[in-house]
């Protein structure tokens, strides 16, 4: 028989990945993932990439997760492959039985009824019934792909109309009413609607299927925002809304923030905020967190900068403290006075929400204020509760190490903070002013080198980008003599064919009397993350088209454009052709950025590099 979906769900979660590769590759950490030579093809330099819940191989296409893995490295089937990883996990895999059977029957049923309970509501909110709740969410500012790719939906002003319609489909009372979409009456005499005039937001798993529906009331009526109740598919306390989109989104490198409601999630998606997730009308609960966390290492909580936002933000950081380890926590944010998400993007746009995610703190720096909130420290007794109300709260994480680092960082805030009171001794707390530290003259130039010799630094450690970069590479100004040897010398290297390896381009430069040039390139301290050994494929191709960017006029990004159009028209080769419909599309991204002013912006925030953070060596 197929096996349940929550017993498969739970062994993908109960196997750790990385550790089970590992006994076929040799990996390493790569940031919060692993890479490492890919098992089922021969290749010398790394591109098999480990997540936390599947793999990729960028050489050989091969890709999926635990079950699939094992099949494929092992040539076993898919019930072979569960049996082993579940005996390893400690499960027990569910029987044939009768009974099995028909529970797998109503899961199955469940998640057609509630898919098409979802179909209803998003025709009816195109019906003149619907009318007005499409009006609402046209005033909140929600386009027609935001609305369609969240599935948003009208629930009716009729009682019985749901049941009434899907009873064509051979959906009975009796299913609506265990998918958690009807409820039976109190006399016993059927069944009464969940969702009335209410604007509908589906909520979905991670693997995006239907598993329970969210309700806005229109107009006045309490209360304001309903939940489906628990269900076998639905959990309050498992699952978070708009999980299954913040997964794509954290997998191409947005952040991770968790928000209050439906709509803030929804807002913060449009306005390209693709990691935003919320909790499902409770505290945010230690199983929330682990989703959390398989999405990203420090996800962001965002509260609001009122009493009520300070009091959640404690609540959630001491409910993450028995969680945390060396790679997994927490960032806090704040936002302003009298704004949710939804609002402040609303007046500010994208740029005022990721003001408060740049302002962000870990969960080290912010928890010592969260703690200390309204807790008066001015007596010797005050002070040796406080004292050891930190300890205990720091005693809390199950890392030893971990927890001693924490409690020596709160009781340094802590005899800090003490010293620094009133009558506590003159001059107690005080720090000499610091020096100001010379700054070198802003100008273009110096920016258009900064970012030159990014765009170099990128280059030599990511030869591999050259497969898609290469015309653009060969075609920019480099504003660099220097660095335009450098340059020919690589597009020379790599005419020769060689192997798109680090390494040995390094070593050929290095012949070539490039070793001083490079070394300062690579060696900088304003060199980005994206051009570390480390760093993902995504983040380093990002970054250099980026750079790029900034380097390339409207004029000429437009003439690239021009050129790559003309490249796909007369391509005959299939991988060429694709290729040059890439830069397309990147190019064609860079010049709608300049329009909007972004790389302007960019170039600007760029040119206040501080003394000591140019690339140098050039």
């Amino acid at each position: 028989m197929a096996l349940p979906p929550n017993f498969l769900e739970e062994l993908r979660a109960r196997t750790p990945l990385a550790p089970l590769i590992q006994r076929k590759t040799r990996l390493t950490k790569s940031g919060r993932n692993w890479k490492g030579c890919c098992p089922f093809h021969g290749e010398k330099s790394p591109s098999f990439y480990v997540y936390d819940d599947h793999f990729h191989c960028f050489g050989c296409g091969a890709h999926g997760d635990a079950i699939s893995f094992v099949m494929r490295a092992e040539g076993q089937g898919f019930p072979e492959a569960v049996e082993r990883l579940a005996a390893e996990a400690g499960m027990q895999v569910p029987q044939s039985t009768p009974e099995a059977a028909a529970r797998e029957r109503r899961a199955r049923d469940l998640y057609g009824v509630l898919e098409a309970a979802e179909a209803a509501f998003r025709r009816r909110l195109r019906l003149p019934e619907g009318e007005a709740a499409l009006a609402y969410l046209k005033r909140r500012g929600l386009s027609e792909d935001t609305i369609a790719s969240f599935g948003l939906g009208w629930s009716g002003g009729g009682r019985g109309v749901l049941a009434a319609e899907l009873k064509a489909d051979g959906i009975t009372p009796g299913q609506l009413a265990e998918a958690g979409l009807v409820r039976e009456r109190e006399d016993g005499e059927g069944f009464s609607d969940l969702y009335f005039n209410r604007v509908i937001f589906p909520i979905r798993d991670r693997r995006g299927r239907v598993i329970s529906f969210g309700g806005r009331i229109l107009g006045d009526g309490q209360p304001k925002y309903v939940n489906g109740p628990e269900t076998s598919l639905f959990s309050k306390r498992r699952n978070l809304y708009g999980l299954d989109l913040a997964k794509e989104g954290a997998f191409r490198g947005a952040p991770v923030v968790v928000v209050e409601g439906y709509m803030d999630v929804i807002a913060l998606h449009q306005a390209g905020f693709t990691g935003a997730v919320a909790p499902l009308g409770t505290a945010l609960t230690a199983e929330q967190m682990e989703e959390l966390w398989r999405l990203t290492p420090e996800p962001v909580l965002c509260f609001d900068g009122d009493a009520a936002g300070g009091r959640a933000a404690a609540k959630a950081a001491e409910a993450a403290l028995p969680l945390l380890t060396t790679e997994r926590s927490l960032k806090l944010a704040t936002l302003p006075a009298g704004e949710d998400p939804d609002t402040l993007v609303s007046r500010r746009g994208p740029a005022g929400f990721t003001a408060v995610l740049d302002g962000a703190r870990p969960l080290s720096e912010a928890l010592y204020a969260l703690l200390t909130e309204g807790r008066p420290a001015t007596t010797p007794e005050q002070r040796a509760a406080l004292r050891n109300r930190l300890a205990a709260v720091a005693n809390a994480i199950p890392d030893k190490s971990l927890a001693a680092e924490y409690r020596r960082s709160l009781l340094d805030r802590f005899f800090a903070a003490t010293r620094a009171q009133p009558g506590r001794g003159p001059g107690a707390g005080r720090k000499p002013p610091a020096a100001p530290r010379a700054r070198p003259a802003i100008t273009r130039e110096r920016t258009r080198s900064e970012q030159a010799a990014t765009l170099m630094a990128l280059t030599l450690r990511h030869p591999w980008l050259l497969g898609e970069v290469e015309e653009c590479f060969a075609a920019v100004d480099l504003g660099d003599a220097k660095l335009a040897h450098c340059r020919d010398l690589v597009l020379a290297w790599l005419a020769e064919g060689h192997e798109l390896d680090s390494t040995r381009l390094m070593d050929q430069l290095a012949d070539r009397g490039m070793v001083e040039l490079t070394t300062g390139l690579m060696r900088g301290a304003g060199v980005p993350e994206a051009a570390s050994v480390n760093a993902q494929p995504k983040d380093a191709l990002d970054a250099w088209w980026h750079f790029y960017g900034l380097l390339r006029g409207r004029a000429e990004l437009e003439e690239d454009q021009a050129r790559e159009g003309r490249a796909w028209v007369e391509a005959t080769d299939p991988v060429a052709q694709a290729r040059a419909q890439q830069r397309i599309i990147r190019l064609t991204m860079l010049l709608e950025a300049q329009h909007r002013g972004e790389m302007a912006e960019d170039a600007a925030g760029l040119s206040g590099l501080q003394d000591g953070q140019a690339m140098g060596g050039h």
